[in-house]
C-alpha cells in the first residue's frame, strides 16, 4: 500500500511541469490546470496525457545459492545496469519492494512493446545469472512519468 501511494505521489509531482512557449498553453477554467503541448508531444502523450509503457515486475528467480561475494558483485552489476537504462531513456521508474516475497521489485520502461523490453531486461546481470525472472505487461500510464529520471537526479543526494 506504501509503494501505491508513494507512486501516485510521483505521478502528481511529475505531472507539474514549468511552461517553455506560452502561445503553446490552454488553461482548463475548471480546474485551474495548464496543458503544455509542446511537452505533452515531447513525452509522446496522448490527448489524455497518457501512453504505453511495459511494466516489469523482478520476481525470485531459480538460482539463488550464490555466495555472499557473488551476490554483492550481481547487486553492483544489477544497479549499474539500471542506471545505464535510466540514462538512456528507456527505464523510467525501478525500485524494489519492501518485502521479502516473490515479487522484488518493479520497472516501468519506455517501450511500446513486451518484446522491446524483455531484449533490455536481457541486459541485466541478475536476469542472465537466473536470480532475477521478469514478469512483463503492457500498461498505460501518464507520458510525464518521463520526468521521474530527471527528478530523481535533482533529490539523490548518492548515486547507485
Amino acid at each position: 500500500m506504501r509503494f501505491v501511494c508513494c507512486l501516485i505521489i510521483i505521478v502528481f509531482i511529475s505531472c507539474r511541469s514549468s511552461v517553455k512557449d506560452p502561445s503553446a498553453v490552454e488553461s482548463s477554467k475548471s480546474e485551474n490546470i495548464t496543458f503544455d503541448s509542446l511537452q505533452a508531444k515531447s513525452w509522446g502523450a496522448d490527448e489524455y496525457g497518457m501512453k504505453t509503457y511495459v511494466l516489469v515486475f523482478l520476481k525470485r528467480g531459480p538460482n539463488r545459492s550464490q555466495d555472499s561475494t557473488t551476490r554483492t558483485e550481481l547487486q553492483a552489476a544489477h544497479l549499474a545496469n539500471i542506471t545505464r537504462l535510466a540514462n538512456e531513456g528507456k527505464l523510467v521508474l525501478a525500485g524494489p519492494m519492501m518485502t521479502d516475497e516473490e515479487i522484488r521489485g518493479i520497472y516501468i520502461f519506455d517501450v511500446r512493446t513486451v518484446k522491446e523490453a524483455e531484449t533490455l531486461t536481457e541486459t541485466d546481470p541478475a536476469v542472465k545469472a537466473g536470480t532475477l525472472i521478469m514478469e512483463m505487461h503492457p500498461w498505460y500510464g501518464s507520458a510525464s512519468l518521463k520526468e521521474i529520471p530527471k527528478l530523481h537526479k535533482r533529490g539523490a543526494k548518492i548515486g547507485f
